[in-house]
């Protein structure tokens, strides 16, 4: 499982509603990325994270390429707002951070030695 709030987010939102998000550097809103992105995540319950999810293969591949990026849900134009709000079961106001991408993990880094003796 992908840390971050995919397991405890309040809502989710395909991809392909959530189109107007992209490109992320062209939006005009509140955007955090890389640490910046995951301290914001940090600081925040699960239940007030919408995430990005992946709707096939390639969508799935794009999105655990892309840095991890929080956009801040009270800074999006009406007209983004609207567009998320009615792809989402939850009124868009009790949200706080809109998650895309993974969140950045340690992971023990493994040598093909180790399974030589398997």
């Amino acid at each position: 499982m992908l840390k971050g709030h995919f397991s405890s987010a309040g809502a989710s939102v395909e991809y392909g509603d959530a189109k107007r998000l992209f490109p992320v550097g062209e939006l005009d809103a509140t955007v955090r990325r890389y640490r910046d992105a995951q301290l914001a995540l940090d600081g925040v319950d699960g239940a007030s994270v919408i995430v990005v999810a992946p709707t096939s293969l390639a969508t799935s591949y794009r999105l655990t390429q892309h840095a991890l990026t929080v956009v801040r849900v009270d800074s999006l134009s009406g007209a983004v707002r609207r567009e998320i709000d009615t792809a989402i079961d939850a009124p868009i106001d009790a949200f706080e951070l809109i998650q895309i991408g993974k969140w950045n993990s340690d992971s023990r880094n493994h040598s093909l030695s180790e399974f030589a003796d398997a």
